[in-house]
């Protein structure tokens, strides 16, 4: 499978936010109009977005649906959409609207058999988010930390179905100090199933080094700030993955 470059678009009060490290109270705004940065991703090549609802995350339930269907409707390209999706008519309403993944998170921990339900229905179009903090899985929009590894998780999962992965490590994400290659590596070979990294990615070697994992199962790379922060142009980031392999 192709790497993958998922431009990252994070939702908040119907803004084009960052958090730090998923701190609500270090956030920086980017653009009021997330509709317009998708445009504008998919103007300069994106081929996938990557949609995260944090009040949703935070509320347990979607919060900023009626945005994230104008960007679907506004690019043609697939999206995937995580934060608050708890229940299967929640998944249903964003691939009814044009979503072509979505992100269960929180739930794979608390809703255990809700997430197997899904997964049992949508297989292709679930994607299992692991957010870890040393190594623990964080839940509740990263203001919890539960006692299951990402491992546990990960593998636990990959016998229910699931067939992708993205993981976040907390401790990177928003530094810019670059990705955990070796977790995120390591998750993809234990499960045997596709991992999208995320978290921490500030350079084109970054991206590099993640594209040449493709053949264990690193599948692609979120990317956020180091766009908004123009640290990477998106085409940078494309081309480097077209000649990494």
């Amino acid at each position: 499978m192709p790497f993958t470059i998922f431009p990252a678009i994070d939702i908040r009060g119907g803004q084009c936010v960052r958090l730090y490290q998923g701190d609500f109270n270090h956030e920086t705004v980017y653009d009021k109009s997330p509709v317009r940065v998708a445009q504008s991703f998919y103007e300069q090549g994106a081929q996938w977005l990557h949609l995260v609802d944090l009040d949703g995350a935070r509320a347990g339930q979607p919060a900023n649906q009626q945005i994230i269907e104008e960007i679907a409707s506004s690019v043609p390209i697939p999206i995937e959409v995580g934060g608050g999706i708890r229940d299967i008519k929640a998944i249903e309403n964003y691939l009814s609207a044009g979503i072509k993944r979505v992100i269960l998170g929180s739930s794979a921990i608390s809703e255990p058999e809700f997430v197997k339900e899904a997964l049992r229905k949508y297989p292709e179009n679930i994607a299992i988010g692991i957010d870890a903090r040393n190594g623990k899985v964080a839940i509740e929009g990263w203001m919890e930390t539960s006692e299951t590894t990402d491992l546990e998780l990960g593998k636990r999962l990959a016998e229910a179905g699931a067939e992708t992965f993205i993981y976040t490590d907390i401790s990177r994400d928003g530094t810019l100090k670059g990705p955990n290659i070796e977790a995120i590596s390591q998750l993809a070979i234990e499960t045997g199933q596709n991992v999208i990294a995320s978290g921490g990615v500030s350079t084109v070697e970054d991206i590099k080094k993640l594209a040449e994992k493709s053949k264990k199962g690193v599948i692609g790379s979120i990317i956020g700030k180091a766009l908004y922060t123009n640290l990477i142009s998106l085409q940078e980031a494309l081309e480097v993955v077209e000649y990494a392999y």
